[in-house]
């Protein structure tokens, strides 16, 4: 076999609109053959089929003797071997329960992940369905109310089989959704607890208010959450809920789940509201002279009537669910710009994700325009 180097030219999704060069390079044939030779059950590498255009990690297609896989790998820094582990039990509980994720290779002894120097691959069996939305930036909005009213049913059947896995929540790395702020009665002192454990991310915010920037944001749109969530049972979720996540059928179903990456313990409201945040408001627009636009409620009604013919909701949870949306992305906010700071060293992105990610995104939700996306949801949930 002739050997691939990286492809010339290739890029990935920037925080913006724009393709941008790849903080981690794409992975090469002898980088490929390295790791497979790990899983001898796939056979010897013959072709790299295609480039993942995901910004956090480096992953391909890979076409061996035994056929296609997708080859995914992690800085260390990023994704130790336990902390990959955690996320493939929970996609093999999901397996086991019904859904349809991708298949887990594993090696001779049976481990999900391998070491290869500073590199942490992980190795899948090509899923049933298209990938429709795999070069579309994140919070791209579903290509129609089909996609987004399948996306709910699909959610909801994630949550209903992810009943019963009762794994703690995940132990601290970046670029995890974890669940710690907002449940807090004082979610002001859990950000701060949160920011002291991760010590670049108090270094990024230490030469900032930030504390009398968050303050306004929870006393406004947080009060009386912690409440409402102390009703929610736990439950293992996905927490990355948009739809180049997913796989497509021919009938605008979802024939497969996959990049579990952020999964952790949070509870089925916050998932679905996470789901509402990523894909019916059009974020990457904001800013750009049509902020009263953005926001599209008949995308989240779509979401949120799929997941009904599942798992019917509440009324408290609908509550709960308008309420979380303007501050569910807070947490993993914070853990983007962890990641920027204590795996990249890329401050750049780091002040845009909180000048334009955690702020830009809730002050919008504090506008006319947001309050009426959430009214526009909180009617349709009361005309239920």
């Amino acid at each position: 076999m002739t050997s691939l180097a990286s492809p010339a030219g290739h890029l990935v999704h920037g925080m913006g609109t724009e393709w941008e060069a790849p903080t981690w390079p794409a992975i090469t044939a002898d980088d490929a053959e390295k790791a497979l030779a790990l899983f001898p059950s796939v056979g010897a590498l013959t072709d790299l089929r295609w480039h993942s255009p995901r910004p956090f990690s480096a992953a391909t297609l890979v076409q061996t003797t035994r056929g296609v896989f997708f080859l995914k790998r992690h800085d260390h820094r990023l994704r130790a071997l336990d902390g990959l582990a955690e996320e493939h039990a929970f996609i093999a509980h999901l397996a086991a329960n019904g859904v349809s994720v991708p298949d887990l290779v594993r090696t001779i002894d049976g481990a999900s992940a391998v070491a290869v120097g500073d590199w942490r691959y992980e190795l899948h069996r090509t899923a049933p369905g298209a990938d429709l939305y795999r070069d579309r930036m994140s919070w791209t909005p579903f290509l129609s109310l089909d996609h987004a009213h399948a996306a709910g049913v699909a959610l909801a059947t994630l949550h209903r089989a992810a009943r019963g896995f009762n794994a703690p929540a995940r132990r601290r790395q970046p670029l995890v959704a974890s669940f710690t702020i907002l449940p807090a009665r004082d979610p002001l002192a859990a950000t701060e607890d949160y920011v002291a454990a991760r010590p670049a991310l108090a270094a990024f915010l230490a030469d900032r208010d930030w504390q009398r920037q968050l303050a306004p944001l929870f006393a406004t749109l947080g009060d009386g959450l912690s409440t409402l969530l102390a009703e929610q049972a736990p439950l293992w979720t996905h927490n990355d809920w948009h739809p180049s996540n997913l796989l497509w059928a021919d009938d605008d179903s979802v024939a497969t789940i996959f990049d579990f990456g952020l999964a952790d313990r949070t509870c089925a409201v916050h998932d679905i509201a996470t789901a509402i945040e990523r894909t019916a408001i059009r974020w990457l627009d904001l800013g750009q002279g049509a902020d009263d636009a953005i926001g599209d409620p008949a995308a989240a009604r779509a979401l949120l009537a799929g997941y009904a013919t599942i798992a019917p909701l509440s009324r408290a949870d609908l509550t709960t669910i308008v309420r979380l949306v303007p501050l569910v992305h807070v947490e993993f906010a914070l853990s983007e710009i962890d990641y920027f700071t204590s795996v990249v060293a890329d401050s750049a992105s780091a002040a845009l994700a909180w000048d334009g990610y955690l702020i830009g995104h809730a002050d919008w939700f504090r506008s006319a325009a947001g309050q009426d996306f959430l009214r526009a949801i909180d009617v349709a949930a009361n005309d239920r």
